[in-house]
């Protein structure tokens, strides 16, 4: 993207600056994102929401501009917490569609903060699970029925299941016989991974305003390795607080990457787990039912083998969703999956 081209785009915002520069900020595979340097002392965050993984672009975008200002409203004048700051277009809405069908979207960049791509101790731990307990906590009484569902089944079990048996009736054969034991793991354990979607569907489990991207990269953190903000906020939609508490072990747990072959490396870190659980209950104070907290182990178990699943069931469709560096590139990351819960079984 070039200059005049973010400049034009910059200048469709209600900002009451001028465009200045730009520098890229990679922080995602979906989104393209630009940080934008201005006249004023704001500096500006302008980013391509990608249409072909989102479907309704408008409505994404009026589920985050909803959650920013609830949580404007709740959280007042506490100077400790930040919140996304959306600027409207010069017609009043938060998007602005290009002559190329390009959605865009405009935030105000917040200072002196820092993100951790992995954890590097205890304390961040502590505090991603506090900022991400708070933010479930401020969002609950929001209304259910004034949000989309950006990404229709993102976490459903059933689905999931669903995709990786069609695989095994018109996958690779060859791959079957090296992924023999992966398959045979998935399928003796379906009962037990359908724990929470049955608990769900029960109506055992109350339906939230959840964010569904917890990894640790998208909390900002001060100076002094205190969370301060709630960011990416792209796949805010209804479900169950077990998502957001589950994915977020699954990243910030591992003690190796996630497409290790070594899987004498693949540990999972107890301690993160329970400072980051710690800081989560905390943040969420009284908010949490019986049912829900009993089954918050069972959600890390949940979202670590509803990840390895979906690698499996890539690396049986010949690769299709997923890319790949190497020869049985999802294989390895099915295994790594497979072997971490293995770990947190054991420890638990």
């Amino acid at each position: 993207m070039y200059k005049p081209q973010l400049e034009f785009l910059f200048n469709q915002f209600r900002t009451g600056t001028k465009f200045t520069g730009f520098r890229e900020i990679d922080s995602g595979h979906i989104n393209d994102t630009y940080l934008i340097e201005t006249t004023s002392e704001k500096k500006y965050v302008l980013q391509r929401i990608n249409h072909k993984v989102f479907l309704d672009v408008p409505g994404l975008v009026n589920n985050k501009v909803l959650v920013s200002k609830h949580l404007v409203n709740k959280l007042g004048n506490n100077e400790s917490f930040k919140v996304l700051e959306f600027v409207p277009t010069s017609e009043g809405l938060f998007y602005f569609l290009d002559g190329e069908g390009n959605f865009w979207n405009l935030s105000i960049f917040i200072e002196d903060s820092r993100i951790y791509e992995t954890v590097p101790n205890e304390k961040v731990a502590f505090e991603g699970g506090k900022l991400t307990g708070l933010f479930l906590n401020l969002t609950s009484d929001l209304k259910v029925i004034d949000f989309i569902e950006v990404i229709p089944k993102f976490h459903d079990m059933s689905f999931r299941y669903e995709q990786f048996e069609e695989a095994l009736n018109k996958g690779n054969e060859k791959r079957f016989l090296v992924a023999e034991e992966e398959i045979r793991f998935c399928l003796e354990r379906k009962e037990e991974m359908m724990t929470l979607q049955n608990l769900k569907e029960a109506g055992e489990l109350p339906i939230r305003i959840t964010h569904n991207d917890t990894k640790i990269s998208n909390i900002l953190f001060n100076q002094k390795e205190e969370g301060i903000a709630v960011i990416d906020t792209d796949t805010i939609m209804p479900g169950i607080i077990h998502y957001d508490f589950g994915d977020a072990i699954r990243t910030m747990c591992n003690s190796a990457a996630e497409d290790e072959s070594d899987l004498s490396k693949v540990q999972f870190n107890m301690e993160f787990y329970k400072n980051y659980k710690r800081g989560f209950l905390e943040g969420l104070g009284t908010g949490l039912t019986k049912v829900e907290k009993e089954h918050l182990p069972t959600a890390v178990k949940t979202m670590i083998f509803i990840m390895g699943l979906r690698f499996l069931t890539d690396f049986l469709n010949g690769d299709v969703y997923y890319k790949v560096q190497f020869e049985n590139h999802n294989l390895v990351r099915a295994r790594n999956q497979f072997k971490l819960l293995s770990s947190f079984e054991q420890q638990l």
